[in-house]
Protein backbone atom coordinates (compact mmCIF):
# COMPACT_ATOMS: atom_id res chain seq x y z
CA UNK A 1 0.00 0.00 0.00
CA UNK A 2 0.74 3.83 -0.73
CA UNK A 3 2.05 5.44 2.68
CA UNK A 4 -0.69 8.15 2.27
CA UNK A 5 1.03 10.03 5.26
CA UNK A 6 3.61 10.82 2.81
CA UNK A 7 0.97 12.59 0.59
CA UNK A 8 -0.75 16.11 0.39
CA UNK A 9 -2.85 15.12 -2.07
CA UNK A 10 -4.82 12.35 -3.94
CA UNK A 11 -2.92 13.08 -7.35
CA UNK A 12 0.32 12.64 -5.65
CA UNK A 13 -0.81 9.32 -3.62
CA UNK A 14 -2.52 7.85 -6.81
CA UNK A 15 0.38 9.62 -9.37
CA UNK A 16 2.58 6.86 -6.51
CA UNK A 17 0.37 3.87 -7.49
CA UNK A 18 0.63 4.03 -10.45
CA UNK A 19 4.34 3.80 -11.12
CA UNK A 20 4.37 1.19 -7.93
CA UNK A 21 2.15 -1.20 -9.32
CA UNK A 22 3.17 -0.59 -12.78
CA UNK A 23 2.00 -4.13 -13.81
CA UNK A 24 -0.68 -5.23 -11.83
CA UNK A 25 -4.19 -5.54 -13.32
CA UNK A 26 -6.30 -1.98 -12.28
CA UNK A 27 -8.90 -2.38 -13.87
CA UNK A 28 -11.53 -4.67 -15.65
CA UNK A 29 -14.52 -3.72 -17.31
CA UNK A 30 -17.46 -6.06 -18.07
CA UNK A 31 -20.59 -5.66 -19.91
CA UNK A 32 -22.75 -8.42 -19.24
CA UNK A 33 -20.94 -11.40 -20.78
CA UNK A 34 -18.63 -9.56 -22.23
CA UNK A 35 -14.90 -8.21 -21.29
CA UNK A 36 -14.26 -4.30 -22.58
CA UNK A 37 -10.98 -4.31 -21.20
CA UNK A 38 -8.46 -5.35 -19.05
CA UNK A 39 -5.58 -2.56 -17.96
CA UNK A 40 -2.58 -2.21 -15.85
CA UNK A 41 -1.59 0.54 -13.86
CA UNK A 42 0.67 1.33 -16.19
CA UNK A 43 -1.80 1.17 -19.19
CA UNK A 44 -4.74 2.92 -16.85
CA UNK A 45 -1.57 5.61 -16.84
CA UNK A 46 -0.97 5.92 -20.36
CA UNK A 47 -4.79 6.51 -21.02
CA UNK A 48 -5.09 9.00 -18.54
CA UNK A 49 -2.29 11.32 -18.90
CA UNK A 50 -3.24 12.44 -22.18
CA UNK A 51 -6.40 13.33 -21.03
CA UNK A 52 -4.64 15.47 -18.42
CA UNK A 53 -2.61 16.97 -21.03
CA UNK A 54 -5.62 17.81 -23.56
CA UNK A 55 -7.19 19.74 -20.06
CA UNK A 56 -4.27 22.03 -19.16
CA UNK A 57 -3.81 22.70 -23.16
CA UNK A 58 -7.29 24.02 -23.44
CA UNK A 59 -7.01 26.56 -20.33
CA UNK A 60 -8.01 23.81 -17.10
CA UNK A 61 -6.05 25.52 -14.58
CA UNK A 62 -4.76 24.55 -10.86
CA UNK A 63 -7.93 24.79 -8.79
CA UNK A 64 -10.56 24.87 -11.71
CA UNK A 65 -13.39 22.44 -11.39
CA UNK A 66 -14.41 19.87 -13.57
CA UNK A 67 -17.14 17.62 -13.93
CA UNK A 68 -17.86 13.99 -14.22
CA UNK A 69 -21.67 12.57 -15.02
CA UNK A 70 -21.24 8.89 -16.02
CA UNK A 71 -22.37 5.58 -15.65
CA UNK A 72 -20.43 2.91 -13.78
CA UNK A 73 -17.13 2.81 -16.22
CA UNK A 74 -13.49 2.43 -16.52
CA UNK A 75 -13.44 6.40 -17.95
CA UNK A 76 -15.07 7.71 -15.19
CA UNK A 77 -11.76 6.30 -13.04
CA UNK A 78 -9.33 7.78 -16.06
CA UNK A 79 -11.17 10.95 -16.07
CA UNK A 80 -11.02 11.80 -12.55
CA UNK A 81 -7.23 11.11 -12.49
CA UNK A 82 -6.99 13.16 -15.31
CA UNK A 83 -8.46 16.40 -12.95
CA UNK A 84 -6.49 15.32 -10.30
CA UNK A 85 -3.16 15.09 -11.80
CA UNK A 86 -4.15 18.66 -13.08
CA UNK A 87 -4.48 20.21 -9.70
CA UNK A 88 -8.27 20.55 -10.39
CA UNK A 89 -11.09 20.38 -8.08
CA UNK A 90 -13.36 17.23 -8.90
CA UNK A 91 -17.17 17.86 -8.90
CA UNK A 92 -18.76 13.85 -9.20
CA UNK A 93 -22.39 14.43 -9.97
CA UNK A 94 -24.98 11.33 -9.92
CA UNK A 95 -25.88 10.84 -13.07
CA UNK A 96 -29.35 9.29 -12.09
CA UNK A 97 -30.65 12.85 -11.48
CA UNK A 98 -32.66 14.93 -14.69
CA UNK A 99 -30.87 17.20 -16.79
CA UNK A 100 -32.44 20.45 -15.14
CA UNK A 101 -30.60 19.07 -11.88
CA UNK A 102 -27.42 18.18 -13.69
CA UNK A 103 -27.98 21.79 -15.18
CA UNK A 104 -28.45 23.59 -11.46
CA UNK A 105 -25.57 21.58 -9.92
CA UNK A 106 -22.98 22.91 -13.13
CA UNK A 107 -24.07 26.36 -12.60
CA UNK A 108 -23.21 26.17 -8.84
CA UNK A 109 -19.91 24.76 -8.81
CA UNK A 110 -19.38 26.85 -11.78
CA UNK A 111 -17.50 23.93 -13.44
CA UNK A 112 -15.31 24.41 -16.56
CA UNK A 113 -14.89 21.23 -17.34
CA UNK A 114 -17.43 18.42 -17.84
CA UNK A 115 -17.07 14.38 -18.78
CA UNK A 116 -20.14 12.75 -19.64
CA UNK A 117 -22.33 10.88 -22.31
CA UNK A 118 -23.09 12.36 -25.14
CA UNK A 119 -27.11 11.59 -24.23
CA UNK A 120 -26.69 13.38 -21.14
CA UNK A 121 -25.01 16.07 -22.49
CA UNK A 122 -27.69 16.42 -25.27
CA UNK A 123 -30.37 16.51 -22.77
CA UNK A 124 -28.63 19.52 -20.85
CA UNK A 125 -28.06 21.51 -23.92
CA UNK A 126 -32.05 21.38 -24.05
CA UNK A 127 -32.81 22.38 -20.31
CA UNK A 128 -33.84 26.34 -19.90
CA UNK A 129 -31.23 28.33 -18.90
CA UNK A 130 -28.42 26.26 -20.63
CA UNK A 131 -27.38 29.51 -21.73
CA UNK A 132 -26.54 30.90 -18.36
CA UNK A 133 -23.81 28.40 -18.05
CA UNK A 134 -20.94 30.52 -19.62
CA UNK A 135 -18.23 29.52 -17.27
CA UNK A 136 -18.29 25.80 -18.92
CA UNK A 137 -15.54 25.90 -21.67
CA UNK A 138 -14.98 22.12 -22.23
CA UNK A 139 -17.00 19.38 -22.70
CA UNK A 140 -15.89 15.96 -23.37
CA UNK A 141 -18.66 12.90 -24.69
CA UNK A 142 -18.27 9.77 -24.54
CA UNK A 143 -20.07 7.57 -27.32
CA UNK A 144 -21.04 10.26 -29.36
CA UNK A 145 -22.91 9.57 -32.56
CA UNK A 146 -20.70 8.63 -35.83
CA UNK A 147 -22.32 11.35 -37.86
CA UNK A 148 -24.44 14.77 -36.77
CA UNK A 149 -23.91 17.41 -34.61
CA UNK A 150 -21.75 16.98 -31.19
CA UNK A 151 -23.30 20.15 -29.77
CA UNK A 152 -19.71 21.98 -29.19
CA UNK A 153 -18.52 18.50 -27.48
CA UNK A 154 -15.15 16.62 -28.17
CA UNK A 155 -15.27 12.24 -28.06
CA UNK A 156 -13.66 11.10 -25.40
CA UNK A 157 -11.23 9.26 -27.37
CA UNK A 158 -10.29 12.59 -29.36
CA UNK A 159 -9.77 14.16 -25.78
CA UNK A 160 -5.67 13.91 -26.29
CA UNK A 161 -2.91 15.86 -26.36
CA UNK A 162 0.70 15.03 -27.23
CA UNK A 163 3.01 16.13 -24.46
CA UNK A 164 3.78 15.14 -20.66
CA UNK A 165 0.96 16.79 -18.47
CA UNK A 166 2.08 18.97 -16.12
CA UNK A 167 1.57 17.55 -12.49
CA UNK A 168 0.05 20.04 -10.21
CA UNK A 169 0.74 19.01 -6.31
CA UNK A 170 -2.06 20.77 -4.18
CA UNK A 171 -1.94 20.66 -0.08
CA UNK A 172 -3.99 18.63 2.35
CA UNK A 173 -6.41 21.68 3.07
CA UNK A 174 -7.05 22.51 -0.60
CA UNK A 175 -10.46 21.11 -2.51
CA UNK A 176 -10.66 17.86 -3.92
CA UNK A 177 -14.28 17.33 -4.06
CA UNK A 178 -17.22 19.13 -4.49
CA UNK A 179 -20.03 16.84 -3.87
CA UNK A 180 -23.98 17.41 -3.92
CA UNK A 181 -26.31 15.64 -2.10
CA UNK A 182 -28.60 13.81 -4.33
CA UNK A 183 -31.62 16.16 -4.67
CA UNK A 184 -30.66 19.62 -6.01
CA UNK A 185 -33.53 20.86 -7.68
CA UNK A 186 -34.37 23.71 -5.11
CA UNK A 187 -30.93 24.92 -2.97
CA UNK A 188 -27.76 23.24 -4.60
CA UNK A 189 -25.85 21.84 -1.48
CA UNK A 190 -22.56 21.18 -2.51
CA UNK A 191 -20.06 20.00 0.21
CA UNK A 192 -16.36 20.76 -0.11
CA UNK A 193 -14.43 17.89 1.06
CA UNK A 194 -10.35 18.42 0.69
CA UNK A 195 -7.40 16.51 0.24
CA UNK A 196 -6.94 15.85 3.73
CA UNK A 197 -10.75 15.01 4.59
CA UNK A 198 -10.06 11.86 1.61
CA UNK A 199 -6.51 10.74 2.80
CA UNK A 200 -7.86 10.31 6.28
CA UNK A 201 -10.34 8.58 5.99
CA UNK A 202 -8.69 6.24 3.23
CA UNK A 203 -5.68 5.23 5.82
CA UNK A 204 -8.69 4.83 8.26
CA UNK A 205 -11.00 2.43 6.29
CA UNK A 206 -7.68 0.46 4.72
CA UNK A 207 -6.58 -0.21 8.09
CA UNK A 208 -9.47 -2.17 9.38
CA UNK A 209 -10.23 -3.48 5.60
CA UNK A 210 -6.95 -3.78 3.95
CA UNK A 211 -6.61 -4.16 0.09
CA UNK A 212 -3.43 -5.60 -1.72
CA UNK A 213 -2.17 -6.70 -5.31
CA UNK A 214 -4.78 -9.23 -6.30
CA UNK A 215 -7.49 -8.29 -3.98
CA UNK A 216 -10.63 -8.20 -6.92
CA UNK A 217 -13.31 -5.50 -5.92
CA UNK A 218 -16.58 -5.64 -7.73
CA UNK A 219 -17.87 -2.04 -9.01
CA UNK A 220 -21.44 -1.91 -9.21
CA UNK A 221 -22.15 1.56 -7.60
CA UNK A 222 -21.42 4.41 -10.08
CA UNK A 223 -18.10 6.09 -8.74
CA UNK A 224 -19.91 8.83 -7.75
CA UNK A 225 -21.66 7.59 -4.98
CA UNK A 226 -19.23 8.31 -1.83
CA UNK A 227 -18.81 4.90 -0.83
CA UNK A 228 -17.56 3.73 -5.17
CA UNK A 229 -15.47 6.38 -4.96
CA UNK A 230 -13.63 5.42 -1.42
CA UNK A 231 -13.41 1.44 -1.57
CA UNK A 232 -14.30 1.33 -5.62
CA UNK A 233 -11.60 4.22 -6.92
CA UNK A 234 -9.39 5.11 -4.00
CA UNK A 235 -8.67 2.77 -1.80
CA UNK A 236 -8.03 -0.34 -4.53
CA UNK A 237 -5.78 2.16 -6.25
CA UNK A 238 -3.11 3.46 -3.28
CA UNK A 239 -3.07 -0.51 -2.59
CA UNK A 240 -2.67 -1.93 -6.26
CA UNK A 241 -5.62 -4.01 -6.25
CA UNK A 242 -8.32 -4.55 -9.11
CA UNK A 243 -11.69 -3.10 -9.57
CA UNK A 244 -13.90 -4.78 -11.66
CA UNK A 245 -16.43 -2.47 -12.91
CA UNK A 246 -19.57 -4.13 -14.23
CA UNK A 247 -21.74 -2.23 -16.64
CA UNK A 248 -24.80 -3.80 -16.12
CA UNK A 249 -27.21 -4.63 -13.13
CA UNK A 250 -29.15 -7.40 -14.47
CA UNK A 251 -28.93 -10.17 -11.40
CA UNK A 252 -27.65 -13.02 -13.31
CA UNK A 253 -24.62 -11.04 -14.74
CA UNK A 254 -24.15 -9.45 -11.11
CA UNK A 255 -23.82 -13.63 -10.08
CA UNK A 256 -22.03 -14.32 -13.09
CA UNK A 257 -19.58 -11.51 -12.28
CA UNK A 258 -18.61 -13.32 -8.25
CA UNK A 259 -17.90 -16.66 -9.80
CA UNK A 260 -16.05 -15.27 -13.00
CA UNK A 261 -13.41 -12.80 -11.32
CA UNK A 262 -13.43 -14.37 -7.83
CA UNK A 263 -14.56 -11.36 -5.97
CA UNK A 264 -12.99 -10.06 -2.87
CA UNK A 265 -14.87 -7.45 -1.77
CA UNK A 266 -17.75 -5.57 -2.99
CA UNK A 267 -20.19 -2.24 -1.93
CA UNK A 268 -24.10 -2.82 -2.23
CA UNK A 269 -27.08 -0.68 -1.15
CA UNK A 270 -29.21 -2.40 1.08
CA UNK A 271 -32.02 -1.92 -1.58
CA UNK A 272 -29.12 -4.53 -3.55
CA UNK A 273 -28.71 -5.98 -0.50
CA UNK A 274 -32.56 -6.92 -0.26
CA UNK A 275 -32.58 -8.04 -3.57
CA UNK A 276 -30.15 -10.27 -3.81
CA UNK A 277 -31.24 -11.88 0.07
CA UNK A 278 -34.92 -12.33 -1.88
CA UNK A 279 -33.25 -14.19 -4.83
CA UNK A 280 -31.41 -16.47 -2.19
CA UNK A 281 -34.12 -17.10 -0.26
CA UNK A 282 -36.24 -17.81 -3.42
CA UNK A 283 -33.57 -20.89 -4.69
CA UNK A 284 -33.11 -22.45 -0.67
CA UNK A 285 -37.15 -22.57 -1.07
CA UNK A 286 -37.14 -24.54 -4.12
CA UNK A 287 -34.33 -26.93 -2.88
CA UNK A 288 -35.83 -30.72 -2.69
CA UNK A 289 -36.76 -31.49 0.72
CA UNK A 290 -33.71 -33.89 1.69
CA UNK A 291 -31.23 -31.06 0.80
CA UNK A 292 -33.25 -28.29 1.99
CA UNK A 293 -33.04 -30.05 5.60
CA UNK A 294 -29.51 -30.74 5.05
CA UNK A 295 -28.87 -27.28 4.31
CA UNK A 296 -30.87 -25.59 7.73
CA UNK A 297 -28.57 -28.31 9.91
CA UNK A 298 -25.74 -26.51 7.88
CA UNK A 299 -26.76 -23.01 8.22
CA UNK A 300 -27.30 -23.52 11.58
CA UNK A 301 -24.86 -25.36 13.10
CA UNK A 302 -22.63 -22.56 11.22
CA UNK A 303 -24.73 -19.92 13.30
CA UNK A 304 -24.00 -21.60 16.46
CA UNK A 305 -20.11 -21.65 15.94
CA UNK A 306 -19.99 -18.21 14.50
CA UNK A 307 -22.62 -16.39 16.98
CA UNK A 308 -20.08 -13.81 18.08
CA UNK A 309 -17.09 -13.93 15.94
CA UNK A 310 -17.25 -14.96 12.14
CA UNK A 311 -15.01 -17.91 11.08
CA UNK A 312 -14.89 -17.57 7.30
CA UNK A 313 -13.12 -20.46 6.87
CA UNK A 314 -15.11 -22.53 8.55
CA UNK A 315 -18.52 -21.33 6.85
CA UNK A 316 -16.50 -21.82 3.72
CA UNK A 317 -16.59 -25.81 4.42
CA UNK A 318 -19.72 -26.07 5.98
CA UNK A 319 -21.97 -23.90 3.22
CA UNK A 320 -19.29 -24.80 0.57
CA UNK A 321 -22.19 -24.53 -1.85
CA UNK A 322 -23.14 -21.13 -0.97
CA UNK A 323 -19.68 -19.27 -1.14
CA UNK A 324 -19.15 -21.29 -4.44
CA UNK A 325 -21.78 -19.28 -5.56
CA UNK A 326 -19.96 -16.09 -4.52
CA UNK A 327 -17.05 -16.83 -5.96
CA UNK A 328 -15.28 -18.53 -3.05
CA UNK A 329 -13.35 -15.74 -2.31
CA UNK A 330 -15.57 -13.24 -1.24
CA UNK A 331 -14.65 -12.04 2.27
CA UNK A 332 -16.89 -9.12 3.01
CA UNK A 333 -19.77 -7.43 1.57
CA UNK A 334 -19.89 -3.66 2.41
CA UNK A 335 -22.92 -1.39 2.94
CA UNK A 336 -24.05 2.05 4.04
CA UNK A 337 -25.37 5.31 2.68
CA UNK A 338 -28.19 4.36 4.68
CA UNK A 339 -29.81 1.88 7.36
CA UNK A 340 -30.08 -1.23 6.65
CA UNK A 341 -32.45 -3.73 8.26
CA UNK A 342 -30.53 -5.73 10.72
CA UNK A 343 -32.91 -8.95 9.44
CA UNK A 344 -30.55 -8.48 6.54
CA UNK A 345 -27.53 -8.80 7.96
CA UNK A 346 -28.44 -11.34 10.10
CA UNK A 347 -29.75 -13.67 7.34
CA UNK A 348 -26.22 -13.15 5.38
CA UNK A 349 -23.94 -13.94 8.73
CA UNK A 350 -25.87 -17.01 8.98
CA UNK A 351 -24.81 -17.79 6.01
CA UNK A 352 -21.25 -17.10 6.72
CA UNK A 353 -21.11 -13.90 4.52
CA UNK A 354 -19.65 -11.13 6.36
CA UNK A 355 -21.96 -7.97 5.78
CA UNK A 356 -20.29 -4.83 7.27
CA UNK A 357 -22.50 -2.06 7.54
CA UNK A 358 -21.42 1.38 8.05
CA UNK A 359 -22.77 4.73 9.15
CA UNK A 360 -21.88 7.72 7.69
CA UNK A 361 -22.79 11.10 5.21
CA UNK A 362 -21.53 13.27 3.12
CA UNK A 363 -20.37 16.22 5.18
CA UNK A 364 -17.48 13.44 6.74
CA UNK A 365 -16.51 11.67 3.97
CA UNK A 366 -17.38 8.24 3.27
CA UNK A 367 -17.66 6.75 6.82
CA UNK A 368 -18.29 7.58 10.92
CA UNK A 369 -18.60 3.97 11.94
CA UNK A 370 -17.92 0.24 10.90
CA UNK A 371 -19.31 -2.74 12.06
CA UNK A 372 -15.48 -4.67 12.48
CA UNK A 373 -17.79 -7.73 13.22
CA UNK A 374 -15.65 -7.91 16.80
CA UNK A 375 -18.28 -8.97 18.18
CA UNK A 376 -20.81 -9.44 15.40
CA UNK A 377 -23.76 -7.26 16.04
CA UNK A 378 -26.56 -7.14 13.51
CA UNK A 379 -28.54 -4.03 15.19
CA UNK A 380 -25.73 -1.69 15.20
CA UNK A 381 -23.48 0.65 12.76
CA UNK A 382 -20.31 -0.65 14.51
CA UNK A 383 -17.89 1.47 16.13
CA UNK A 384 -16.29 4.53 15.38
CA UNK A 385 -13.49 4.07 12.99
CA UNK A 386 -9.86 5.43 14.13
CA UNK A 387 -9.71 9.38 14.63
CA UNK A 388 -13.53 9.48 15.11
CA UNK A 389 -14.89 11.55 17.74
CA UNK A 390 -18.81 10.64 17.95
CA UNK A 391 -20.75 11.80 20.54
CA UNK A 392 -24.40 11.66 21.34
CA UNK A 393 -25.90 15.26 22.35
CA UNK A 394 -28.77 15.54 24.79
CA UNK A 395 -29.92 12.33 25.36
CA UNK A 396 -33.06 11.72 26.39
CA UNK A 397 -33.48 9.36 29.70
CA UNK A 398 -32.97 6.27 27.06
CA UNK A 399 -29.31 7.41 26.07
CA UNK A 400 -30.66 8.91 22.84
CA UNK A 401 -29.71 12.29 21.42
CA UNK A 402 -28.20 13.73 18.19
CA UNK A 403 -24.88 12.38 16.90
CA UNK A 404 -22.08 14.62 16.52
CA UNK A 405 -18.64 13.99 14.85
CA UNK A 406 -15.38 15.32 15.07
CA UNK A 407 -12.46 14.53 12.66
CA UNK A 408 -10.05 15.25 9.37
CA UNK A 409 -12.79 14.14 7.55
CA UNK A 410 -15.77 16.29 8.15
CA UNK A 411 -16.21 18.74 5.00
CA UNK A 412 -14.83 22.35 5.13
CA UNK A 413 -18.16 23.75 4.01
CA UNK A 414 -21.09 23.88 2.16
CA UNK A 415 -20.37 25.47 -0.93
CA UNK A 416 -21.25 29.60 -0.91
CA UNK A 417 -23.60 28.33 1.69
CA UNK A 418 -22.00 30.18 5.25
CA UNK A 419 -25.15 30.12 6.69
CA UNK A 420 -26.27 26.92 6.14
CA UNK A 421 -22.22 25.58 7.04
CA UNK A 422 -22.89 27.24 10.50
CA UNK A 423 -25.70 24.95 11.01
CA UNK A 424 -24.20 22.27 10.07
CA UNK A 425 -20.50 22.79 12.06
CA UNK A 426 -20.31 24.04 15.10
CA UNK A 427 -17.28 24.48 17.36
CA UNK A 428 -15.73 22.09 15.09
CA UNK A 429 -18.62 19.74 15.53
CA UNK A 430 -20.42 18.21 12.49
CA UNK A 431 -24.00 17.82 13.48
CA UNK A 432 -25.77 14.84 11.78
CA UNK A 433 -29.41 15.08 12.25
CA UNK A 434 -29.71 11.53 13.48
CA UNK A 435 -30.75 10.51 16.60
CA UNK A 436 -28.93 7.58 18.39
CA UNK A 437 -26.81 6.29 21.26
CA UNK A 438 -23.93 4.03 21.77
CA UNK A 439 -24.67 0.88 23.90
CA UNK A 440 -22.19 -0.53 27.01
CA UNK A 441 -19.53 -2.36 23.91
CA UNK A 442 -19.77 1.07 21.98
CA UNK A 443 -21.38 0.22 19.42
CA UNK A 444 -23.33 2.72 17.89
CA UNK A 445 -27.22 2.75 17.47
CA UNK A 446 -29.57 4.61 15.42
CA UNK A 447 -33.42 5.66 15.80
CA UNK A 448 -34.47 8.12 13.19
CA UNK A 449 -33.85 11.48 12.40
CA UNK A 450 -33.83 15.42 13.41
CA UNK A 451 -33.90 16.38 10.18
CA UNK A 452 -36.55 17.09 7.59
CA UNK A 453 -34.74 14.80 5.08
CA UNK A 454 -34.62 10.85 4.35
CA UNK A 455 -31.67 8.47 2.87
CA UNK A 456 -33.72 6.09 0.46
CA UNK A 457 -32.60 2.07 0.31
CA UNK A 458 -30.25 3.29 -2.58
CA UNK A 459 -28.36 5.21 -0.39
CA UNK A 460 -30.02 9.27 -1.54
CA UNK A 461 -30.62 11.67 0.12
CA UNK A 462 -33.68 13.92 -0.40
CA UNK A 463 -34.60 16.80 1.23
CA UNK A 464 -37.90 17.74 1.05
CA UNK A 465 -37.60 21.62 0.26
CA UNK A 466 -35.89 20.47 -3.13
CA UNK A 467 -38.73 18.20 -4.78
CA UNK A 468 -41.28 20.92 -4.16
CA UNK A 469 -40.82 22.43 -7.67
CA UNK A 470 -42.52 19.18 -9.19
CA UNK A 471 -45.61 20.27 -7.71
CA UNK A 472 -45.46 23.92 -8.65
CA UNK A 473 -48.67 23.79 -10.87
CA UNK A 474 -50.87 22.23 -8.37
CA UNK A 475 -54.14 24.40 -7.85
CA UNK A 476 -54.05 24.94 -4.06
CA UNK A 477 -53.21 27.76 -2.11
CA UNK A 478 -49.84 26.36 -0.58
CA UNK A 479 -48.11 23.37 0.38
CA UNK A 480 -45.25 21.49 1.56
CA UNK A 481 -43.24 18.55 1.45
CA UNK A 482 -41.63 16.99 4.73
CA UNK A 483 -40.36 13.78 6.02
CA UNK A 484 -43.37 12.23 7.97
CA UNK A 485 -41.09 11.20 10.20
CA UNK A 486 -39.92 14.64 10.96
CA UNK A 487 -43.34 15.45 12.12
CA UNK A 488 -44.21 12.41 13.55
CA UNK A 489 -40.97 11.09 15.10
CA UNK A 490 -40.84 7.24 15.02
CA UNK A 491 -37.77 5.52 16.98
CA UNK A 492 -37.25 3.79 13.18
CA UNK A 493 -35.18 4.11 10.31
CA UNK A 494 -37.12 2.22 8.27
CA UNK A 495 -39.98 2.82 5.90
CA UNK A 496 -39.12 6.24 5.60
CA UNK A 497 -41.88 8.02 3.54
CA UNK A 498 -42.21 12.05 2.24
CA UNK A 499 -45.70 13.59 2.39
CA UNK A 500 -46.91 16.45 1.09
CA UNK A 501 -48.98 18.91 2.99
CA UNK A 502 -51.68 21.25 1.25
CA UNK A 503 -53.19 24.14 2.11
CA UNK A 504 -56.77 24.37 -0.37
CA UNK A 505 -58.01 27.65 -1.55
CA UNK A 506 -60.97 29.11 0.38
CA UNK A 507 -64.09 27.01 -0.30
CA UNK A 508 -62.13 24.39 -2.32
CA UNK A 509 -62.80 20.60 -1.68
CA UNK A 510 -59.96 17.91 -2.47
CA UNK A 511 -61.80 16.42 -5.30
CA UNK A 512 -60.28 12.83 -7.46
CA UNK A 513 -59.53 15.39 -10.12
CA UNK A 514 -56.77 16.99 -7.44
CA UNK A 515 -55.87 13.87 -6.83
CA UNK A 516 -54.97 12.80 -9.67
CA UNK A 517 -53.26 15.68 -10.38
CA UNK A 518 -51.34 15.35 -7.59
CA UNK A 519 -50.39 12.26 -8.81
CA UNK A 520 -49.62 12.99 -11.86
CA UNK A 521 -46.94 15.50 -11.13
CA UNK A 522 -45.74 12.95 -8.51
CA UNK A 523 -45.20 10.07 -11.00
CA UNK A 524 -42.55 12.54 -12.85
CA UNK A 525 -40.34 12.46 -10.05
CA UNK A 526 -37.26 9.79 -9.85
CA UNK A 527 -38.90 7.05 -7.57
CA UNK A 528 -36.78 7.75 -4.55
CA UNK A 529 -38.44 10.92 -5.08
CA UNK A 530 -41.81 10.93 -4.72
CA UNK A 531 -44.02 11.34 -2.13
CA UNK A 532 -46.10 8.63 -0.39
CA UNK A 533 -48.88 10.29 1.00
CA UNK A 534 -50.38 13.85 1.51
CA UNK A 535 -52.05 15.87 4.17
CA UNK A 536 -54.54 18.63 3.71
CA UNK A 537 -54.23 21.41 6.61
CA UNK A 538 -57.15 23.87 7.07
CA UNK A 539 -54.99 27.02 8.61
CA UNK A 540 -52.29 29.17 6.49
CA UNK A 541 -48.96 28.29 6.96
CA UNK A 542 -46.46 30.07 9.62
CA UNK A 543 -44.48 32.51 7.25
CA UNK A 544 -41.21 34.38 8.29
CA UNK A 545 -41.20 38.60 7.24
CA UNK A 546 -39.68 37.49 3.90
CA UNK A 547 -42.57 35.01 2.91
CA UNK A 548 -40.51 31.63 3.87
CA UNK A 549 -43.01 28.64 5.35
CA UNK A 550 -41.27 28.40 8.69
CA UNK A 551 -41.33 24.33 8.54
CA UNK A 552 -39.87 23.82 12.23
CA UNK A 553 -43.25 25.72 13.29
CA UNK A 554 -45.60 23.81 10.81
CA UNK A 555 -44.49 20.80 12.04
CA UNK A 556 -44.83 21.39 15.64
CA UNK A 557 -48.66 22.15 14.97
CA UNK A 558 -48.92 19.31 12.84
CA UNK A 559 -47.70 17.02 15.16
CA UNK A 560 -50.00 18.90 17.90
CA UNK A 561 -53.52 19.00 15.98
CA UNK A 562 -53.12 15.43 13.93
CA UNK A 563 -52.42 11.75 14.70
CA UNK A 564 -50.08 10.74 12.06
CA UNK A 565 -52.14 7.67 10.68
CA UNK A 566 -55.72 9.75 10.86
CA UNK A 567 -54.10 12.58 9.22
CA UNK A 568 -52.00 10.55 6.52
CA UNK A 569 -53.66 9.49 2.79
CA UNK A 570 -52.02 7.46 0.17
CA UNK A 571 -51.91 8.33 -3.06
Amino acid sequence: MIDLAQHTSLGSALRAALDQFADETCLIEADRERENHRWTYGEFKARALPLASYLQSHGFKPNARGAIIMTNQSRWSVAAYAIFHSGGVLVPLDYKLSAPEHLASLKHSQAEVLVTEFHMWRAITQCAGFGELTHLKTVIVTDPPKKGDLLNATPFDEARADGEPTFVQRQRDDWACIVYSSGTGGRPKGCVLTHNNYLEQCASLTSLYPFWPGVRYLSILPTNHAIDFMVGFLGPFVCGATVVHLRTLRPEFVREAFTRYQITYVALVPLILKNLQAGLEQRFAELPPFKRFIFERLKALNKMLTRERPNLNLSRKLLSQVHAAFGGELRAIFTGGTFCDPQIIQFFYDLGIQVSIGYGLTEAGTSITLNDLNPFRADTVGRPLPGMQVEVRNPDAEGIGVVAVRSNTVMSHYLDDPELTAETIQHGWLITGDLGRFDATGHLQLFGRAKNMIVTEEGKNVYPEDIENAFGKLPVKEYCVFAANYIWPERSMLGEKLVIVLRLNEGQTFTDELKRQLAQMNSTLLNFKRVSGYVIWDEDFPRTASMKIKRIALADAMRAKVDRQAALQEL
